[in-house]
């Protein structure tokens, strides 16, 4: 299997090969190899950085050019310490109650893994056919309670003509009594 890979880069470094330097595969009389080329031309540069006395103090310097092409080191260095101090203090009572919450987090982690959390996935599908039937329940419990609301209405609708009837019969026998008073009992 290493061997089929070998060969198959060997294959494409060949066609790569064809590429550059054409179908013939030579240039000016001699055969060219491209990662040959490559050794070569990477030699040629290192010994021709290595002896320019300015390349190798750039090379030295490479890090301090990279942090200094770091959009943060501006603020580094335009911020004065005692103004980070001061954005540190201004902070302080959230940074307080964040690594308060972490702390709680931290106190937390046996119950996070716990088998009862790590058994949630399998109870969804439970959990989903109770959230169906509560739903269910929820519809019919708005039913009956409109119908309820629907009883109350006509309940006292009735009492409201009940009380009516019975003030109307009330009058009616007031006016039937108020002769009859005046009358001897015998």
């Amino acid at each position: 299997m290493e061997s089929t890979g070998l060969e198959d880069l060997e294959t494409r470094l060949q066609a790569l090969e064809t590429r550059v330097h054409g179908e013939h595969g030579t240039r000016g009389g001699r055969q060219g190899k491209c990662a040959e080329s490559l050794v070569r031309i990477n030699s040629a540069l290192a010994s021709t950085a290595n002896k320019r006395e300015r390349v190798k103090i750039l090379h030295k310097k490479i890090e301090d050019l990279l942090k200094y092409l770091d959009p943060q080191f501006t603020d580094y260095i335009a911020v004065p310490d005692a103004m980070k101090l001061e954005f540190i203090l201004a902070e302080e009572d959230f940074l307080r109650s964040q690594a308060a919450l972490l702390e709680q987090v931290n106190n937390l982690q046996p119950l996070l893994d716990s088998n009862h959390i790590k058994a949630v996935p399998e109870l969804t599908t439970k959990v989903q056919r109770l959230s169906q039937i509560h739903i269910k329940q929820q519809d019919q419990n708005e039913e009956l309670s409109a119908e309820v609301r629907r009883l109350f209405e006509e309940y006292n609708k009735m009492m409201f003509l009940l009380s009516k009837q019975f003030t109307q019969w009330d009058e009616t026998l007031r006016k039937l009594e108020v002769p009859k008073q005046g009358q001897p009992i015998e």
